[in-house]
């Protein structure tokens, strides 16, 4: 099970984080990614974190955004910086169970669990 937090509004330039709490097996034995949608608009891959710690991310939003994980918590984050109004949507963490080619068309292919959502808006 995945429960998000975080996100809200904020002016263009800000920063926002996300989180999502993992439940059940260890954080580090699944491909972690965060993807956002909004309502009539295709699913974005945002960034992953694979059981390897390789991380990857899409063009749109890299060198501002950081996907990592807190072992401990069992917890995953995502840090938005430089935040653009384009960046407003509805955004999601997902899971996949020991999945080593962990890519964002992998993931959103292959995720078993999605968390709740939560709303990001960026102000201009």
């Amino acid at each position: 099970q995945l429960v998000q937090s975080g996100g809200g509004s904020v002016q263009a330039g800000g920063s926002l984080r996300l989180s999502c709490a993992v439940s059940g097996n260890s954080i580090n034995q699944y491909c972690m990614g965060w993807f956002r949608q909004a309502i009539g608009k295709e699913r974005e891959g945002v960034a992953t974190i694979g059981p390897d710690g390789v991380t990857r991310y899409a063009d749109s939003v890299k060198g501002r955004f950081t996907i990592s994980e807190d072992n401990a918590k069992n917890t995953l984050y995502l840090d938005m910086n430089s935040l653009k109004p384009e960046d407003t949507d509805m955004y999601y963490c997902a899971s996949a169970h020991f999945l080593y080619d962990c890519y964002l068309s992998r993931l959103s292919d292959l995720a078993r669990s999605w968390g709740q959502g939560t709303q990001v808006t960026v102000s201009s």
